[in-house]
């Protein structure tokens, strides 16, 4: 199994999202990694949910970007 995985926001306080996606499945989820300071819980979540409900948050945008982007997402 290869998992392709795109950096596509990090916030001012350390809070990272990541596009990862199974090449042989093609299943993609978001992974995001909060800082430290607020717990460091790693969670990872399916893309539509992702973007249903971050409505229009920098990261949703972000993503929403990422995905346009035949260079990005859609290797």
């Amino acid at each position: 199994m290869t998992v392709l995985i795109d950096d596509f926001y990090g916030s001012t306080n350390g809070d990272r999202w990541r596009l990862l996606r199974d090449t042989a499945s093609g299943r993609r989820v978001v992974r995001h990694e909060p800082n430290l300071a607020s717990g460091g819980q790693v969670t990872e979540t399916g893309v539509e949910e992702f973007l249903d409900r971050t409505g229009s948050s920098p990261e949703n945008l972000a993503l929403r970007e990422l995905l346009k982007n035949p260079g990005g997402a859609n290797r």
